[in-house]
């Protein structure tokens, strides 16, 4: 499953996560990956649900935080990111997106 939680600021960010991964942290030498659960907790959604709601956030011009295999495949479906956006840290991928 994915968690999507929107924060509303100037512009909504949308943090995107495997569940899995909420509250973990993951260092590789300069780069950290901290997943807290204050920005990425939120609702718990299938593939499916993940992708329409990331194409509605995309419409009202969102900004994305994306981790976790399940979180980016989701990511790609709504055109969010694609491949070459991916960086990987402990092997778990990571992505942002500032449109």
């Amino acid at each position: 499953m994915i968690k999507i939680k929107i924060h509303e600021a100037y512009r909504k960010i949308v943090a995107v996560c495997d569940s899995e991964l909420i509250g973990k942290k993951f260092v590789e030498g300069k780069l950290q990956l901290d997943l807290k659960e204050s920005f990425y907790n939120g609702e718990e959604v299938d593939e499916s649900k993940a992708v329409r709601m990331l194409k509605e956030a995309l419409a009202d011009d969102a900004t994305f935080n994306i981790a976790g295999e399940k979180a980016i495949q989701a990511a790609i479906k709504a055109g969010i990111i694609d491949k070459k956006g991916i960086i990987r840290i402990q092997n778990i991928p990571y992505a942002l997106s500032l449109i």
